[in-house]
């Protein structure tokens, strides 16, 4: 008899304090739960692992061809100073097969660039969207400072040796084991799903993944990675850097209760979440999920609203830690303060010291 596990493995871990440590504890918690995941894909974002280019855009590139690395080194160029650049480091595995051309760079947005926009983030934004929407056989992997994803074709626990991840350092990791549904295993539909510093690490299916989709295009976001996890990433930074909402607020708004649960609300609650329905309906996530967003302040973890994928938090001291299993916890921290079962809706939020949001 085929048992449902409930779809693909999450992790994430970070100590709020800001202590950096090695992508090995990643890479061991989510291999514990590899009988989550199919092979069809593994990855893993990093927070404050290019100390020494922190103040640099770190872009991960995957290549078909090089003609695709040709076209896009152009683009760069024309718009960056690119500080260094180089092919990410792996190591040769049996397992991993057929990887694309994987390149790293370093950028700083040029001043007359950047005065031409709104913002650097806007900028950075829009070339991630020309080169993945237009270049045909390039994509942007992640283009946030002082953070990396790293992430392809295989189970999880082989992806992060892959990768060399044992060989970083960084006060935050999120992980990724993925049984694919409705979509092929490719290395660029891989998890996580990146923008800016935003990552993303989702189990489930958006069933909303048209309507989130036409909503973000009002505001130039293009879905071009074939996977409804690419909306959850674009609505984190339409919603919290766009808009400035706290993770609370986007909380109501990704996996808002339904209009029966809002009648019974107190009424100050009553009235912010009707507000919210009506302003951002078209932001709401639908369908069974459970994600776990990773950024510079932290990371945040959160539930569809009537908890159809599991997630599970617990801290040891400074350290905050969330799985799709309490066995990938348990992995790496053997005697947790605290463990508990998020609320469904509820943002389990871990914030860097000092940081805000």
């Amino acid at each position: 008899m085929e048992v449902d596990r409930g779809g693909c493995s999450l992790f994430g871990v970070m100590d709020e304090s800001g202590k950096r440590f090695s992508g090995a504890q990643a890479t061991s918690a989510i291999a514990k739960m590899q009988d989550r995941e199919n092979g069809l894909g593994g990855g893993f974002a990093g927070y404050g692992i290019y100390p020494r280019f922190k103040n640099c855009y770190a872009f991960h590139l995957l290549y078909d061809n090089e003609k695709a690395e040709e076209s896009t080194e152009r683009c760069l160029e024309e718009n960056y100073s690119i500080e260094k650049a180089e092919p990410i480091p792996t190591r040769k595995k049996t397992t991993i097969e057929n990887p694309p051309l994987l390149w790293r760079y370093f950028l700083t947005v040029k001043e007359t660039k950047a005065n031409s926009e709104p913002g650097q983030e806007d900028f950075v934004v829009s070339t991630v969207m020309k080169i993945n929407g237009e270049i045909d056989g390039a994509f942007v992997i992640s283009s946030g400072k002082n953070m990396g994803i790293f992430k392809g074709v295989g189970f999880a626990g082989e992806i992060g040796k892959f990768f060399r991840l044992e060989e970083y350092k960084g006060y935050a990791w999120t992980a990724h084991g993925r049984f694919p549904t409705n979509t092929v295993g490719w290395w660029g539909g891989a998890h996580p799903f990146g923008l800016l510093d935003w990552s993303v690490v989702h189990n489930g299916e958006i069933s909303s993944y048209g309507t989130n989709k036409r909503y973000l295009e009002n505001f130039g976001y293009r879905c071009a990675l074939f996977t409804d996890t690419e909306v959850i990433t674009y609505l984190f930074d339409l919603l919290a850097r766009k808009y400035g909402f706290g993770f609370d607020v986007i909380g109501r708004i990704l996996a808002a209760p339904f209009w029966d649960e809002i009648e019974r609300l107190p009424e100050s609650q009553r009235e912010i979440c009707k507000a919210l329905r009506l302003a951002y309906g078209s932001a709401l996530v639908n369908g069974p999920f459970a994600t776990i967003v990773g950024h510079t302040g932290g990371i945040v973890g959160i539930n569809d609203r009537i908890k159809l994928r599991p997630l599970v938090a617990a801290r040891k001291g400074s350290m905050l830690y969330m799985s799709s299993e309490e066995s990938g916890i348990r992995e790496v921290c053997q005697s947790p303060d605290k463990v508990w079962m998020p609320e469904a809706g509820e943002p389990v939020v871990g914030r860097l010291e000092g940081a805000h949001g």
